[in-house]
């Protein structure tokens, strides 16, 4: 099915999208398993953004996440903030924010504790101010990297996007993430995706959508697979006491000598290809002995704690990566089922 009418052409499409999108709800929550895995089905509507705003009472892990950072930031000296602020910008940015922290305030005995609340707000509002312009410069930057995704999904010999996606167009958008900088995978990334979102939802684009779900995970995917590999060089160097570039070589010889174990194998199967596939996948995996269901889930377990665990509390970058790790882990799950 066409996702638009028949001769919209790729350019008039991407156009539409980056059409004023800077800085879309970025102080919004992530709505979870709907955001990222809705069904691929034809004309599928999701009826709301991944990300969902200020729009319902904050949750009792929402408040903790909400705490922690107000804890963070209330210690940090006024020269760090810019950097915690903009590594948060999405909870923090948000009116449930400040709000907590004048229900922080309230409920503050301490009268010094009090005041050091009451700067902080008008400190973050001020440092808001300077961040959200620096973002929105990156917005920009992050556009030409999510179209550069995007483009891959569409026919390359009409320039239209089919909905459902071909296994062909899945592959191409998997493909042409990994060719982006690991830098480029922040969380204006992120943003800049959740932008589009919006706006196709706006302009009932159902199929655009999907296939920017598509690149969501694509982007997990990878950016899970390279934070395993970063995750071996900082082991490495912690136990061997070098720098992390020696620690690198130093991994990359031992695993060179050493068999990766089966699990480890698979996961990273899993990792580089749709997700759609991933039931099949793992099934094909444990019939044929290629590993087992406890030694896979035991790879994925470690790397939920190692991954997830180090990226900013609250950021988008962990939510995504955090959903789409669990969302494995319930398809692998149920494969023992």
């Amino acid at each position: 099915m066409l996702m638009k009418k028949a001769g919209l052409s790729l350019f008039l499409l991407l156009s539409s999208l980056t059409e004023g999108s800077a800085f879309v709800s970025c102080n919004a929550s992530c709505k979870g398993k709907k955001a990222f895995f809705a069904s691929s089905g034809p004309r599928s509507s999701l009826g709301e953004s991944g990300l969902e705003g200020n729009r319902r009472a904050p949750t009792p892990n929402e408040i903790a996440i909400m705490d922690e950072m107000i804890t963070k930031l209330a210690n940090a000296q006024p020269t760090e903030l810019p950097n915690a602020v903009s590594k948060a910008i999405r909870v923090v940015s948000s009116p449930q924010f400040f709000m907590r922290i004048a229900q922080r305030s309230d409920m503050e005995q301490d009268e010094e504790q009090k005041e050091k609340l009451s700067v902080l707000a008008s400190n973050i509002a001020r440092t808001l101010e300077a961040v959200v312009s620096t973002t929105e410069n990156r917005l920009d930057e992050r556009s030409k990297e999510v179209e550069q995704v995007v483009k891959a999904a569409a026919e390359p010999d009409t320039g239209e996007f089919l909905w459902p996606l071909t296994p062909e167009r899945c592959e191409a958008i998997q493909a042409e993430m990994r060719k982006l900088d690991p830098g480029a995978l922040d969380e204006s990334f992120l943003l800049t995706i959740d932008a589009w979102m919006n706006k196709s939802m706006q302009d009932g684009m159902d199929g655009m959508v999907g296939i920017l779900q598509k690149v969501l995970q694509a982007y997990a995917g990878t950016a899970v697979s390279r934070a395993r590999d970063a995750l071996a060089t900082q082991v490495g160097a912690a136990v061997t006491g070098t720098s992390e570039q020696e620690a690198e070589a130093i991994v990359s010889e031992a695993q060179a000598s050493k068999a990766p174990s089966s699990g480890a194998i698979v996961l990273e199967k899993l990792l580089a290809m749709d997700t759609e596939t991933w039931d099949s996948e793992i099934r094909n995996a444990v019939s044929s002995e290629e590993v087992k269901l406890t030694e896979l889930k035991s790879e994925l377990q470690g790397t939920m704690e190692g991954v997830v665990l180090g990226l900013e509390n609250g950021s988008m970058m962990q939510q995504v990566q955090a959903e789409y790790l669990r969302e494995l882990m319930t398809r692998i799950e149920a494969a023992s089922d």
